[in-house]
């Protein structure tokens, strides 16, 4: 397979050093952080969510699950809630369902970070399919995107 178009162009007119790597056929980010052997806190998963009448992106780390209570408090609109695959589905046309990119700044839409993800050193991420990842040093990430800094994440019970 290959990694999404817009985000190879993008990493490489950037000069932005990555690693590109390939795993069995996962779902969750959970099951791509043990596919990959790597720690569940650096796997960023990308969550689509309904604002008002736009969409906007919402990364956090694998071990995490979206905390809609104090994201609801954290962003600056009336509406929030999680949008359905078949609302998002047109917004990544070189990606597969579940396995878009965190790079919303590619998509014209604005990007999130749930703080506990933006202390680690390195993450990964799907790279526009199942089997796709890109590991990449979080510092280049947040100078490519410029996300914002909130607070999104609560602990998956069965965190590992």
């Amino acid at each position: 397979m290959s990694i999404a178009k817009r985000l190879k162009e993008h990493l490489e007119e950037n000069r932005v050093p990555y690693t590109h790597c390939t795993h069995r056929l996962a779902y969750t980010a959970q099951e791509v952080a043990a596919a990959q052997h790597v720690p569940g806190r650096e796997m960023a998963k990308t969550i689509v969510l309904k604002v008002d009448d736009q969409f906007i992106l919402v990364i956090l780390p694998a071990i995490m699950k979206i905390d809609m209570k104090s994201l609801r408090n954290e962003l600056p609109f009336k509406q929030v809630e999680l949008a359905s695959e078949k609302e998002f589905a047109s917004l990544f046309p070189d990606s597969e369902i579940g396995a878009m990119v965190p790079f919303g700044n590619l998509y014209n839409l604005r990007v999130y970070v749930d703080k506990s993800l933006s202390t680690d050193e390195d993450i990964v991420f799907n790279a526009g399919t199942h089997v796709d990842t890109i590991k990449m040093k979080y510092k280049d990430f947040e100078r490519l995107v410029r996300p914002q800094i909130i607070n999104a994440a609560t602990p998956l019970e069965m965190a590992s």
